[in-house]
């Protein structure tokens, strides 16, 4: 998911090359805007943690894009691709390093786990949507 950020400061095709670049295949994707409400189901796992409120503002505040992507050991890969949360942190040539500006506004999402990315996946697209 390119997040709200992102989409604002025209990345999007910068990042979706880089996807592709990697190796994924985009099967499903859309540009979007969550609601709030939307935002909060998304993020409920995050509910009890102190920049909840604050991520459900960030993530309904624009468009983003939400896509499925697919690949061999596509969830690990990636995590790396897209780099670590701090771009601070976040190694050369990620994602995060070259378009995220902090912690909160750090361009992308990236599911954790295959049972998360199928939640995920479910929550933004039907199964006519995913082609692939």
């Amino acid at each position: 998911m390119i997040k709200p950020d992102a989409v604002e400061k025209g990345y999007t095709g910068e990042i979706l090359a880089k996807i592709t670049e990697a190796g994924f295949e985009i099967v499903a994707m859309k540009m979007i805007q969550m609601t709030r409400r939307d935002a909060e189901r998304f993020y409920e796992v995050h509910k009890d943690r102190p920049f909840y409120g604050e991520l459900v503002e960030f993530m309904s505040r624009g468009p983003i894009v939400a896509a499925v992507l697919k690949k061999e050991n596509a969830v690990e890969d990636f995590r790396t691709l897209i780099g670590a949360t701090n771009p601070a942190e976040a190694a050369e040539g990620t994602i995060r390093k070259l378009y995220a500006t902090s912690v909160g506004e750090n361009a992308i999402h990236g599911s954790d786990s295959d049972e998360n990315a199928a939640k995920e996946i479910a929550f933004h697209f039907a199964q006519r949507e995913i082609f692939g």
